[in-house]
């Protein structure tokens, strides 16, 4: 392989890397993951949201901190890098349990990036959260009431990802 093939599937991995750390930062509630990914200038745009990166990541914290678990799931990924800047449209599933009001919701979509290369390596510059579907379900839930054994997951830095030597 060319170098630059060889640098463009490192570039590509590193891009790919940064959604994959944001949406664990989500799922295990670590607002440091999640903020890790953006540079410091970087702007976001959710919906009624926009902020930049640190904002962005209280607000997931606080939005997040209603649900019992939640997961993400990333899908297609496509990027197009130019240099020391990039784009990319990242899909995703996500999955969320509330806590205390007894329902599942669902929210499919796409991430609009825009990154650039930094001294420290690719960072978002931009995030904007593009919602295709969305569904709410009652709660039914019974797994782990019939199979008490099961190793769960928590939402925290107890999690065994943060101790794979223990798995």
């Amino acid at each position: 392989m060319s170098g630059y093939s060889l640098q463009r599937l490192a570039d590509e991995a590193e891009l790919r890397a940064l959604s994959a750390t944001y949406t664990r930062g989500l799922d295990r509630h670590d607002r440091d993951l999640v903020r890790s990914v953006f540079a410091d200038d970087a702007t976001t745009h959710y919906g009624t949201f926009r902020g930049g990166p640190d904002e962005m990541a209280d607000m997931a914290m606080r939005a997040l901190s209603a649900y019992r678990a939640t997961q993400h799931f990333l899908g297609q990924v496509n990027l197009t890098i130019d240099g020391d800047q990039a784009t990319g449209e990242v899909y995703f599933q996500a999955f969320h349990q509330h806590a205390t009001e007894g329902f599942d919701r669902f929210i499919c979509g796409r991430y609009i990036d825009r990154y650039r290369r930094t001294p420290d390596g690719w960072r978002m510059t931009h995030r904007t959260e593009v919602v295709d579907w969305t569904r709410t379900e009652p709660i039914a839930d019974d797994y782990f009431t019939k199979r008490p054994e099961t190793v769960r997951g928590t939402r925290d830095v107890n999690d065994l990802s943060y101790r794979i030597e223990e798995a």
